[in-house]
């Protein structure tokens, strides 16, 4: 019970971080569309489809960001901390080339995609200076995630949340002034917003690696292709989910337009309601991988059933609960977003068929977590590939455009998905293959105790 309580304290006290963290970082996306709406719809938009476009690019550094994490967890654990911090520069120094690859090839093809997305003539006017001003400064954004990545799986997620308050208050204080010219700052509109979106990840990435070189999160020393090698082992697979899962996504929305413009209002308002259940058990998910990781690596694989029994319990509780909440009261819910009538009738269906997807999906994202922790990435993307386009996907499609069934019955294919994937995660948690997938042996000066704390990792005094 002891044990219990300070596995549930060690969770908190990652999670909560990483939880804030995604959501200041969500809040510079959502000022900027608020403070570009005096310019019209096509400003709107541009910063719209801009915003997209970095999201698809990003999926390549999430994938580099979720191997490190792991590794360098596993590393920790280990107690081989100098080689975690090599492992970090290493994977700093891969992408800060691939982000500077990517800005390249974003401002010179940026207006290209936006067309490809059907921007129009009026729209395009403002993609164009906002594409390469942002472009121009995403390597900053890849170094602000791979940093953040590193200290997680050192268990250390203060300075990420830091650099979040910081680049939250750089970019308010810059677009307010430049998108409208305010305090004697020229009114430089859309362009405006993207330099402020620029410059506060560049102060938010620089402070990540003063602080990280401070701390020794990352350190010179002579390259370990191995571990190296790992990383991309565990994010190659992670890169293709996000692929699959977002493919999966687009496919799927499309179905959901094909009911009319109701339907597809209603779908993103929902979604969107749906963001605030299942954020907390993303950053809990991050959380159980960085303590998985760092426990493998400490060769006490005894305890990974105490992390996974402790997380589950807590994203089971939340996600429950929102549940409850989306059944009992949908209507103030909708109404935040929307006074449609026809948006807030088909809204409560689709919240009732959200409360039934929470624990499928509260189960699913901390099996995901562990497994991740192990490096089990390859059974994650099969179990994607399974519930997205094995069921979702096709289903959607028969049901829409072939039997013409109600937009609920398509909508209650995200149930069957999740509780497939939930299945099958559930199948391989239970074989514990997995766990003897931990990618480095430890090699601590003496074996780990039977119930010891799980490791943190850093060469210096995290105070």
């Amino acid at each position: 019970m002891p044990r219990q309580r300070e596995i549930r304290q060690e969770l908190f006290s990652l999670t909560l971080p990483v939880v804030f963290s995604s959501l200041l970082q969500r809040a510079v996306n959502v000022v900027g569309l608020f403070l570009v709406g005096g310019l019209g719809a096509s400003a709107i938009a541009a910063v719209g489809i801009g915003q997209f476009l970095i999201l698809i690019v990003m999926t390549v550094v999430w994938g580099l960001a979720a191997g490190t994490t792991v590794v360098v967890a596993q590393l920790c654990g280990a107690a081989r901390r100098t080689e975690a911090a090599q492992v970090g520069l290493q994977a700093v120094l891969v992408g800060t080339l691939l982000g500077i690859g990517i800005s390249v090839a974003g401002v010179g093809l940026g207006q290209w995609g936006a067309v490809f997305l059907g921007a129009s003539p009026e729209v395009l006017v403002f993609t164009q200076p906002y594409l390469r001003i942002v472009f121009s400064f995403f390597v900053f954004s890849v170094l602000i995630n791979l940093l953040s990545a590193i200290m997680y799986g050192a268990a250390d997620p203060r300075p990420p949340l830091r650099a979040a308050l910081l680049m939250n208050v750089v970019y308010f204080a810059m677009a307010y002034a430049l998108v409208n010219g305010r305090w004697g700052a020229p009114a430089l509109g859309v362009a405006g917003a993207a330099l402020a979106s620029g410059v506060s990840e560049m102060a938010a990435a620089l402070y990540l690696l003063v602080v990280g070189l401070r701390k020794g999160h990352v350190r010179r020393g002579a390259a370990d292709r191995g571990l190296l090698r790992h990383v991309f082992q565990v994010g190659l697979p992670v890169f293709a989910e996000r692929l699959v899962q977002q493919a999966g996504q687009m496919m799927y929305l499309k179905a959901v337009m094909l009911y009319g413009t109701v339907a597809y209002a209603t779908h993103q308002v929902v979604l969107a309601i749906e963001a605030f259940s299942f954020l907390p058990v993303l950053g809990l998910s991050l959380a159980v991988t960085a303590a998985v990781g760092r426990t493998l690596g400490a060769d006490q694989p005894h305890q990974v059933a105490l992390v996974n029994r402790e997380a589950s319990r807590l994203a089971i509780v939340i996600m429950v609960g929102m549940g409850l909440v989306f059944l009992w009261a949908p209507d103030p819910l909708l109404r935040i977003f929307t006074d449609d009538p026809d948006v807030i009738r088909l809204g409560t269906s689709f919240l009732k068929i959200a409360a039934i997807l929470q624990l499928p999906l509260a189960i699913t994202m901390v099996l995901s977590g562990s497994l991740k922790g192990s490096g089990d990435t390859p059974f994650l993307f099969w179990s994607t590939v399974a519930g997205s386009w094995g069921v979702r996907i096709p289903l959607a499609w028969l049901f829409a455009s072939v039997l013409k069934l109600d937009i609920t019955a398509v909508w209650s294919l995200m149930v069957a998905d999740w509780f497939v994937r939930m299945g099958l995660l559930m199948y391989r948690y239970r074989s514990e293959g997995w766990i003897t997938r931990n990618l480095i042996q430890p090699y601590a000066e003496s074996p780990s105790p039977a119930l010891a704390p799980i490791p943190e990792c850093s060469t210096v005094n995290p105070k």
